[in-house]
């Protein structure tokens, strides 16, 4: 019997995209809602969006939802970028 033993030892691509900058301030500032079902991510992301709101008067144009297994649609990226400069999304298990 063999054992075959594999090293992670690798290099690492650099991502195919960069993140757009981030704006100086969030005031006046649209933000999209980007929520991927799991449990309570609704009830977090709209928190988290209306203290932002509260504090800077941002405020929320945009809510979707996408399946959290699967990347969003598309259509719903396309209408992020052109409605808002601001998307709350991530949360996991």
């Amino acid at each position: 019997m063999s054992i075959r033993i594999h090293t992670p030892e690798g290099t690492i691509d650099r991502p195919a995209t960069q993140r757009a900058p981030a704006p100086a301030t969030l005031e006046g500032v649209r933000i999209g809602i980007l929520d991927n079902t799991k449990p309570n991510a609704d009830v977090l992301l709209r928190s988290a969006a209306d203290a932002l709101c509260a504090a800077t008067g941002a405020q929320v144009v945009r809510t979707d939802t996408k399946n959290a297994a699967l990347a969003a649609k598309d259509q719903v990226l396309d209408g992020m970028t052109r409605e808002v400069q601001v998307v709350l999304t991530g949360s996991a298990d």
